[in-house]
């Protein structure tokens, strides 16, 4: 996968628009949990993809450095052969003088190869930092997201069982409502009163019996009172 293609991809993921996606979805918690999935896999690809492109780059950066430090070697180098030149030079050995200067000649060369590559390497060695700097970036605000879906999808799970619950608990009251007149309470009560009613009405008709018992005991009493009445009468007339 090249740099620019790990890059497009991260950048595209991490300015997800998250709460747009979930307004177009049709099961909003089956979609955040394939999210999740998506971006847990994406991150695991592209920090793989990202370690590989650092690696590379700390490469360059190793080589970069080992042309540096070549070329100041080469440059020590080239100083000493060039100072022994001139001693030897003085003291009137020519020949060995110039053999010295055309090591200091030698060594001034591979300075400037060393130089040369290190110039080369510089602006890839610049490039490829400003890519992996966008790509940890990118990597980092990936994982922000994967963390505001994960907080999404157990909050939206959360609401969703409470709002079963409260569906649940309204629906038992309902069921229950004591004010329903064809509720099982209701037909209880109903079934009570009657009771009640018919305990009354039978109090009441043994009251009106007895009533009408002591009424015929008193109406006996007359009837006696007058027959003995008759008698002491008819008596009386006889005497």
């Amino acid at each position: 996968m090249s740099k620019q293609s790990i890059l497009g991809r991260v950048t595209q993921l991490a300015k997800a628009n998250i709460n747009s996606l979930l307004d177009q979805a049709e099961d909003p918690q089956k979609m955040l949990d394939q999210l999740i999935r998506d971006y847990t896999n994406n991150i695991s690809e592209a920090e793989q993809a990202v370690a590989t492109t650092i690696g590379n780059l700390r490469m360059l950066e190793a080589d970069h450095k080992e042309d540096v430090d070549a070329a100041a070697e080469w440059g020590g180098k080239a100083l000493a052969a060039s100072k022994k030149a001139d001693e030897l030079r003085t003291s009137g050995s020519a020949a060995d003088a110039d053999k010295f200067d055309n090591l200091a000649k030698v060594a001034l060369g591979r300075q400037m190869q060393s130089e040369k590559e290190a110039k080369t390497a510089a602006p890839t060695i610049a490039a490829q930092t400003e890519v992996v700097d966008k790509l940890k970036s990118g990597l980092d605000s990936m994982k922000t997201k994967l963390t505001e879906l994960t907080a999404k999808r157990d909050e939206l799970v959360s609401r969703a069982k409470t709002a079963q619950a409260q569906n649940t608990m309204m629906d038992a009251v309902k069921n229950i409502d004591v004010m329903d007149p064809t509720s099982d309470i209701t037909r209880f009560e109903e079934k009570v009163r009657r009771e009640e009613a018919m305990a009354l009405g039978k109090q009441e008709l043994a009251a009106s019996s007895l009533d009408a018992q002591f009424e015929s005991l008193d109406d006996l009493g007359k009837t006696s009172e007058i027959e003995a009445r008759l008698a002491a009468l008819k008596t009386g007339q006889a005497a």
